[in-house]
């Protein structure tokens, strides 16, 4: 979890890779008009985000049921979000964290998204950091990333 332009996709990828788990990431699931809203810059409002945050809990759910590992690259950015989500204590939260320049600049350096940057600063408005996860330092090389995760949630492949 972590704002747009945390290396949520970049590290889930890495390590989906690395452990041969299926890989999801959380935007696919946005419904067009969600996604056009974010692309002219205006903030999904939580209730653009229910039916999304339902179709990831779905996900969820269903591979949990199958006992298939996997990885969701998410933003969940209020708690109340990672509460529908975290919806069985296998389920592991790990947050990227990272300061708003250094977010700011990869944002800003990244082309082929059609999340505004503009909408960064509602996205650090919104964040509520978590308790219960493991965070890392997003200045760190994607590579680190994915062994910190693997060493510190004790994950084999």
């Amino acid at each position: 979890m972590g704002v747009s332009g945390s290396g949520k996709t970049t590290v889930g990828r890495l390590l989906s890779e690395d452990l041969g788990w299926k890989y999801f990431d959380a935007d696919d699931f946005h419904s067009p008009a969600n996604v056009e809203k974010m692309r002219r810059g205006v903030p999904l409002t939580d209730a653009d985000r229910g039916p999304w945050l339902e179709s990831l809990a779905r996900l969820i759910r269903g591979k949990l049921d199958a006992g298939q590992p996997a990885i969701l690259a998410c933003s969940a950015l209020k708690q109340t979000y990672r509460d529908k989500l975290l919806i069985d204590d296998r389920v592991r939260l790990v947050y990227l964290k990272g300061d708003y320049q250094t977010i700011g600049a990869r944002l800003r350096d990244r082309g082929n998204h059609y999340m505004n940057p503009k909408l960064l600063t509602s996205q650090f408005e919104t964040l509520e950091e978590p308790t219960e996860a493991l965070e890392l330092d997003v200045k760190l090389l994607p590579e680190t990333l994915v062994e910190s995760i693997k060493q510190r949630l004790n994950i084999q492949k």
